[in-house]
């Protein structure tokens, strides 16, 4: 989850178009959302960059907080469908990939704080068919559901994100993840106490917060996005204001800030967290396949959504996996045409 403030020529330009400023008024760390979802963390850099692959949104200054009655998903179309198929067979052969090391663990709110409940699945209510919970993580399933339940409707009417709150979810605790020799959180060691600091403050899990480092920032403090934002959470520069001494980059500013902004964005999503993890790729309430994919074909591939994202967030990173790992996790990988 990386944050932003929350968040023709022809017709095809116009679709293409309509996908674009899908994007507006969600909320999003940053624009590195296309960076992560072709699976790929920033690479340490001596000196910061700046990304030109996608022009900056406009950050509006909240969130909707109507939250529609979810239906049951529709039936793919066939176009869909054929291109998920095809997609999907590219990881078919792939094997299980067993859970992190760490322990696996629940959140159960206690007093205000996080207790930890070690083992299980998720266990909510769903109005779109099976969860399809595993306890194994694999290329399209794990703890917290199925890639097809957690991207509920997006193949056919539209995205219904099933009510999942924070305490529903099944995690990994950061601490324990980074004991794990092959923890993909090792950048974010040197910040772990503020990680949690935050996550106690703001009812947010610590590896959360940490998986939002790492996608945004790969846990750099120095780093600098395309849009002027700033540090481990690459928060944007209207939120550096308070920062002391004005360094936005200072690691307990930039972490507290960047988890009170989560936290402020899930309470306007009814605790939803699932909305607002997709919220975060830019992921509108009843998004769709052919919206999310329209700009393919633009002058700015990236600009698409990452249709394999909330899997990789909760069933990758939360697990204490690097979702581009072998398998890979997902099944329709639609920013890999964006390679160079």
């Amino acid at each position: 989850m990386k944050l932003v403030a929350p968040f023709v020529f022809l017709a095809v330009a116009a679709g293409v178009a309509e996908a674009t400023n899908a994007h507006a008024g969600l909320s999003r760390m940053a624009d590195r959302h296309g960076q992560h979802a072709r699976h790929e963390r920033i690479e340490a850099r001596d000196a910061a960059t700046t990304s030109t692959k996608c022009k900056p949104r406009s950050t509006p200054t909240a969130l909707s907080s109507a939250i529609p009655t979810s239906p049951v998903a529709a039936a793919p179309t066939s176009s869909v469908a054929a291109a998920v198929t095809s997609a999907a067979a590219q990881t078919s052969a792939a094997a299980k990939t067993t859970a992190a090391a760490a322990p696996v663990q629940k959140l159960a709110a206690t007093g205000g704080s996080l207790e930890k409940v070690t083992g299980g699945v998720i266990n909510v209510a769903s109005t779109c068919g099976p969860i399809g919970a595993t306890s194994d993580v694999t290329a399209t399933s794990g703890p917290n559901g199925n890639i097809d339940w957690l991207n509920c409707g997006v193949t056919g009417n539209g995205w219904t994100p099933q009510q999942v709150t924070v305490t529903d979810l099944v995690v990994v605790d950061l601490a324990d993840a980074l004991d794990d020799p092959n923890t993909p959180f090792k950048a974010c060691e040197p910040y772990l106490d503020l990680f949690q600091q935050a996550g106690d403050q703001y009812g947010v899990p610590a590896i959360m917060l940490a998986s939002i480092s790492m996608q945004e920032s790969s846990c750099r403090p120095s780093a600098v996005g395309g849009g002027g934002e700033q540090g481990l959470m690459q928060i944007t520069p209207d939120k550096c204001q308070a920062a002391p001494g004005g360094n936005c980059q200072d690691p307990t500013y930039n972490i507290m800030t960047g988890a009170k902004f989560f936290a402020d964005t899930l309470a306007s999503n009814n605790n939803n967290v699932l909305q607002t993890i997709g919220n975060y790729n830019g992921w509108p309430w009843g998004m769709t396949y052919d919206s999310a994919t329209a700009a393919a074909t633009s002058n700015c591939c990236t600009c698409q959504n990452n249709l394999d994202y909330i899997h990789q967030t909760v069933n990758g990173w939360l697990q204490n996996i690097d979702p581009s790992g072998n398998p890979r996790l997902g099944k329709y990988f639609n920013l890999d045409q964006c390679r160079d």
